[in-house]
């Protein structure tokens, strides 16, 4: 991606107005309750989706509806003693009760579909493999890149090199944890954007779930609050634009990936707002929007070129639906969920009232 200049001016001059807010302050039980219904029925619409197209959801989206079981599980474990709470946890229960013989079946259909791709990655839609943050910290400006590579470099064949290694998923029986010189190249690479900047994190990310804590894997903490400050930077660029619909899917990613990490600040209101918008109501998925949505700006386009992606197993329906936009989308959602659970939200902002700096991780 380029550095700020011209043509990111053009973007914010061309940025659409503010839209007023429809969700409501959650800093009451009230507010929280409501904002709560919206996201667990947006939840159940997708779960609808993932059960109708079963057999044809990709690695990817699974793996979205999997963190999103354990996030649920988590939220329900908060709820678990608050008398008040308890509608809502039995809405959260059903939800768990209807996904987990999807998930189930899932890799059934995914062994016929692309065996191969299941053996190396299976372990990322085992149960227990995705953890819910221990401690919350938030991404800080000043590691921000000064530049961007001129382009989104991401290479997917590579990047999966680089984490069936990590996982120990090769077919040599490898050892987990371990990484060549070159992924430990790639994988710390400075300026990386787009998804090649949010695979680095889910490299980190991932070694933080597979427990691994040596050689460089002593330097993770450093490393995800470098990627998540410049994913920060980059989703903000997304709303300055208005989340025109090429950018969507890597400021869902960058929620997901990040929040994972434990970085709150990702679960701003705003941006649930935006991301409930996005649903298609009638099929319960994400996608590609309504025609009258595609016509852009010039200058949007030319930046957005930055961040699109052919992915080698990406399934888009042709209903404009998409697996990989699904996952990101109920993920990033279970995040808020977990989230608004966890902590009481204050000024707007879904986030602990008290912080733990980067450096005590």
């Amino acid at each position: 991606m380029a550095s700020p200049g011209l043509p990111l001016l053009l973007l914010l001059l061309a940025a659409p107005p503010l839209q007023p807010s429809w969700l409501p302050p959650p800093d009451t039980p009230e507010g929280k309750a409501t904002i709560t219904g919206f996201i667990l029925s947006a939840l159940d619409r997708a779960t609808s989706f993932l059960k109708k197209r079963l057999p044809e959801i990709n690695l990817d989206g699974v793996v979205g509806f999997r963190m999103l079981e354990v996030q649920l599980k988590g939220v329900q474990e908060k709820w678990a003693q608050d008398s008040q709470l308890q509608p809502l946890s039995l809405r959260v229960g059903k939800l768990v009760e209807k996904l987990a013989p999807l998930l189930h079946d899932s890799i059934f259909y995914l062994n016929l579909s692309d065996p191969e791709y299941l053996r190396q990655f299976h372990l990322t839609i085992k149960p227990g493999f995705w953890k819910l943050p221990r401690a919350w910290t938030h991404t800080e400006a000043s590691m921000v890149y000064p530049t961007f590579e001129q382009e989104d470099s991401f290479s997917e064949e590579l990047s999966d090199l680089c984490l069936v290694q990590l996982l120990g998923t090769g077919t040599n029986s490898s050892q987990p944890c371990r990484l060549s010189n070159f992924c430990r190249s790639l994988m710390t690479r400075p300026g990386c954007s787009g998804y090649c900047l949010s695979h680095q994190l889910l490299f980190f990310l991932s070694a933080r779930m597979r427990g691994c804590t040596r050689g460089l894997f002593r330097q993770s903490q450093h490393y995800m609050n470098v990627f998540c400050a410049n994913m920060m930077d980059l989703n903000r660029r997304a709303d300055a634009i208005g989340y025109a619909y090429p950018t969507r899917d890597i400021f869902m990613e960058n929620i997901v990936f990040c929040g994972m990490s434990g970085f709150s600040d990702f679960y701003k209101l705003r941006w649930l707002q935006a991301i409930l918008s996005w649903q298609k109501p009638r099929e319960g998925c994400y996608g590609e929007p309504a025609a009258e949505d595609e016509e852009l700006p010039k200058a949007i386009q030319y930046q957005q070129q930055f961040l699109r992606r052919v992915k080698r197993r990406e399934k888009q329906f042709a209903d404009g639906c998409s697996s990989h936009n699904t996952a990101m989308a109920v993920a990033a959602l279970g995040g808020f969920l977990y989230v608004l659970a966890e902590y009481p939200p204050a000024e707007g902002k879904l986030q602990p009232p008290t912080m733990t700096p980067p450096n005590q991780h």
